[in-house]
């Protein structure tokens, strides 16, 4: 029962995870519809609702897919291997770790893409910042899932 569970679990990490991408992309391409303004200095362009909607909703996916990740496994997944020095007690401590970087790398890029379609911004460079955390939903989701089968395969050994 535990494995038919923690299937269903890395399924709905993996679907929540490839939608959160798919919809920073598409916020991406509806910023890249807006009307732009050559300044003297840069480049200016008028806000794109649509972008500022699909980011938020990206970056909404994208916690609660790593929220499902760490939430059946006590909050944080370190309870099982606090008291531990064994090879795979380091894995799982590593993809955690590189877990909550890659989140943390992907949730800030989509909530600053997002935000620079609330207002009319002038920059001299416009970075794509929601494709580029978007694709980094993709690189969460490879990294959670192979945690979460780390940390479940692991539990029952220890618990």
């Amino acid at each position: 029962m535990a494995k038919v569970a923690a299937i269903w679990v890395g399924m709905v990490m993996f679907a929540l995870d490839f939608t959160a991408g798919i919809l920073a992309i598409q916020a991406q391409a509806a910023e890249n519809k807006v009307k732009r303004v050559s300044a003297i200095f840069g480049r200016c362009k008028e806000p794109a609702y649509t972008a500022y909607v699909l980011g938020l909703v990206a970056a909404a996916l994208l916690l609660i897919a790593h929220l499902t990740a760490y939430w059946p496994l006590n909050c944080f997944g370190w309870i099982y291997y606090s008291e531990l020095d064994s090879i795979g007690a380091s894995i799982n401590r590593k993809l955690a770790v590189l877990s909550w970087m890659v989140f943390g790398v992907a949730f800030w890029l989509l909530l600053v893409g997002a935000m620079s379609n609330t207002k009319t911004s002038c920059w001299f460079i416009h970075f794509d910042t929601l494709v580029v955390g978007g694709n980094t939903c993709f690189i969460h989701a490879v990294i959670t899932i192979a945690y979460y089968v780390t940390a479940t395969a692991a539990a029952p050994e220890f618990a």
